[in-house]
């Protein structure tokens, strides 16, 4: 497969494709935007002049963005036994993004999965809560002429954990883009205590 040039990661805590694909392959996690919606074409309530969305992944293909390179990140964790980051229930968990090309964005959110979810099932949009548990949000508009879009690289946010979740969880971090109508998926496998 020929390198293509590739978009932006969560580097730390080290996301599952920053530990299990090249480098190049993890900054390319790239669907539609707006998870957890599942239309394509919607235009963005807070800033209705974004570019509207492409088809965001589907139940199953989450992890992978529903990229075929990356097909074995969709695999449930009965099967492939991910590594799991120890982090305490209640605690602010910095998230890092790195960057491997530069676009105007809108938004980060960050859903976590909820009590009760099945790790031995492929990640769907059941599993995770409705509501991002941190939303980190541009307000400038309309995008081609604010500058203020362009992201820090890298770029760190706290992300609180809510005080109630013990266990395995998985955390999806979602950078939404302002001038595609794409967003980049990361999945961090959490263990909580």
């Amino acid at each position: 497969m020929e390198r293509e040039a590739r978009h932006g990661a969560v580097t730390s805590p080290r996301s599952r494709a920053q530990l299990y694909l090249a480098d190049w392959q993890a900054a390319g996690l790239e669907a539609g935007k707006f998870f957890p919606g599942t239309d394509s074409g919607l235009r963005d309530p807070y800033a209705p002049d974004d570019v509207p969305n492409a088809q965001p992944p589907e139940d199953g293909r989450i992890a992978s963005a529903g990229k075929d390179f990356a097909a074995k990140l969709d695999e449930p964790d009965s099967r492939q036994g991910w590594q799991k980051h120890p982090v305490s229930a209640g605690e602010a968990l910095e998230i890092t993004w790195q960057y491997h090309a530069a676009h105007k964005t809108r938004r980060w959110n960050y859903f976590l999965t909820k009590d009760g979810w099945d790790p031995a099932k492929p990640l769907s949009r059941a599993q995770f809560d409705t509501n991002p548990v941190a939303t980190y949000q541009n307000s400038g508009q309309p995008h081609w002429a604010a500058e203020d879009l362009f992201p820090e690289s890298p770029t760190v946010h706290s992300v609180p954990l809510p005080d109630g979740r013990q266990g395995y969880h998985v955390l999806l971090a979602v950078w939404e883009v302002a001038d595609t109508g794409h967003a980049f998926y990361q999945v961090i496998d959490l263990e909580i205590g």
